[in-house]
């Protein structure tokens, strides 16, 4: 067996010594959380190398039936450390950990073992999480920091989510995407400025970044509407889901994914739901329920920022969104995304973006669960549900996952240039209620 104890640690001295390597997953939201990192001292860089060859390097040190996210992003750090870019002795990683059943909490030691294989067992690892995994990493993450990192994830959503919006009506191509350079600038320097993270900071910048959306001249034609879903990695990377996104612009559609934060209030909300269910410390449940009250404030206020602004589709608040699959799937299924992945496909179908890409690894069993196997029981509660699963991984073919995408946008085209889209009906009960009220 093994020595864990061995492999190289990420100490607090590193922090002035070495450059740390930050695999991308949500661009927009990735680029504001670097700046938070980098105000607090730290020397980060995000990685952007991609292509066929990171999925290569990860076969050659991860085994093909792992988890295609690790595989992928351990492809990326190998695949840039292999480049020559870097001064390998003042070299670090950084990965997150999310402490559940989710095969994700072990990535680190696969990354370890792969570097160690692939000639690399001087680079330290560093671990981003929550749960108290890797006590002794030198990565600290500090009050100001944490503070930094939410505010700037609620920026990046609030980024994502009009940036959605907007470009595919844009008048003059590109101004939402200068836009986006725009205030994640600004947002840089407010950090900079040790501002930009208290509530009334926050609640100034969500005003100032809708009306900036606002202002750009746009041009709105019926479109096709499509959400995507799906595990974090792929439902969000370009390299995990094949620029999913630039497949949809190309033909034509308006996009919606759910935000990131959403992610992070399910985990954070999940702790107390477990102690509701199984019993466990009243104390420790009182502070989770407390810190997803203060998260909730802040989702409140960009909220309603959004429905000052009629054009815009604002997003369910996180707690009303966790109730809209009650009757469907329970609160104890939260291996993964688990009963997340199923409200946010239900949210969407209230909000009229019946078009879902469900985008999952091939060998992800929650994802194929409450994604993939909850599709008939939401077509039973809303019948236009246009839902189509694509899997991801090594061996499947670009062209075969794009084929069925086509397949999919090719029946909501139909729908929309016939009119026969009915608008959708939100649902908060179970399929029986609901059932019984269409007898009615």
């Amino acid at each position: 067996m093994e020595d864990i104890k061995a492999y190289p640690k990420y100490t607090k001295d590193m922090v002035k010594t070495h450059k740390v390597l930050i695999p991308n997953m949500a661009p927009i939201q990735f680029g504001i959380i670097a700046e938070a990192m980098r105000d607090e001292g730290y020397n980060v860089e995000i990685l952007s190398n991609g292509g066929p060859e990171v999925a290569q390097e990860g076969l050659k040190y991860v085994h093909n039936d792992t988890c295609y996210p690790a595989l992928l992003v351990i492809g990326q750090f190998i695949d840039a450390l292999k480049s020559g870019k870097y001064d390998l002795d003042h070299t670090a990683l950084i990965i997150t950990q999310t402490g559940g059943g989710c095969r994700a909490s072990n990535y680190i030691h696969l990354l370890r073992k792969a570097l160690v294989k692939a000639g690399f067992p001087q680079i330290p690892v560093a671990s981003l999480n929550f749960s108290g995994l890797e006590k002794d990493s030198g990565f600290q993450l500090t009050l100001p920091l944490i503070r930094k990192l939410i505010a700037g994830v609620f920026y990046g959503d609030m980024l994502m989510l009009l940036a959605n919006q907007t470009r595919p009506y844009e008048n003059v191509k590109g101004q939402t995407d200068a836009l986006i350079k725009v205030w994640t600038d600004k947002i840089a320097k407010q950090y900079d400025e040790n501002r930009g993270v208290n509530k009334a900071d926050m609640n100034t910048n969500f005003k100032g970044i809708a009306a900036d959306f606002a202002s750009i001249a746009v041009t709105r034609t019926p479109r096709v509407k499509v959400g995507i879903v799906g595990e974090i990695y792929v439902k969000y990377s370009p390299l995990g889901n094949n620029h999913l996104e630039d497949l949809l612009a190309a033909e034509g559609c308006e996009i919606n994914m759910p935000g990131l934060m959403g992610f992070i209030e399910y985990c954070v909300v999940n702790t107390p739901l477990t102690i509701s269910l199984y019993g466990g410390s009243k104390l420790e449940k009182a502070i989770y329920d407390k810190v997803l009250d203060w998260l909730t404030t802040r989702e409140k206020m960009m909220i309603k920022v959004l429905k000052g602004y009629p054009q815009f589709h604002a997003p369910a608040l996180f707690t009303d969104m966790m109730h809209m699959s009650d009757g469907v799937i329970g609160h104890g299924n939260k291996m993964g995304e688990g009963w997340l992945l199923t409200s946010e496909m239900m949210e969407l179908q209230s909000a009229g973006f019946e078009n879902i890409v469900c985008a999952q690894p091939f060998g992800c069993l929650p994802n194929h669960i409450c994604g993939k196997g909850m599709i008939n029981k939401i077509r039973a509660i809303y019948p236009n549900a246009n839902i189509t699963p694509i899997d991801y991984d090594p061996s499947a073919t670009r062209v075969n996952q794009e084929n069925r995408i086509k397949l999919m946008l090719s029946v909501a085209k139909e729908r929309l240039d016939n009119g026969t889209k009915q608008p959708p009906k939100p649902i908060y009960g179970t399929i029986e209620t609901e059932k019984a009220e269409v007898k009615a």
